[in-house]
């Protein structure tokens, strides 16, 4: 597996985990683009993001919702399961692992 093939499984994790602390469960691609940034260091252009969010949302386990410029993703059913270790999802780090 490549660095890069990594970066986005755990990426993927790191977005729904962060989607899940969320009062409404959901963040634009900018502000999730930042905090991978600074929290993780994955320094990504925004439209790297939504196509994590694109690939997410392909696996159900985020809505994504067009806002101007950029993104909205929010954590579906499916998601939420994923993260409590009821479901699986191809390309994603698995919860058990740290992130």
């Amino acid at each position: 597996m490549s660095i890069e093939n990594i970066i986005q499984e755990e990426a993927r994790l790191i977005i729904l985990k962060e989607l899940k602390l969320q009062p409404n469960r959901s963040l634009t691609s900018e502000a999730m683009r930042r905090y991978l940034l600074r929290s993780f260091l994955i320094d990504k252009p925004r439209e790297w993001v939504e196509s994590q969010y694109i690939f997410l949302r392909d696996m159900g386990a985020v809505d994504v919702i067009p806002a101007g410029s950029v993104a909205i993703a929010r954590l579906t059913e499916r998601g939420d399961l994923f993260l409590q270790g009821l479901a699986s999802i191809s390309g994603v780090q698995s919860p058990s692992a740290r992130a």
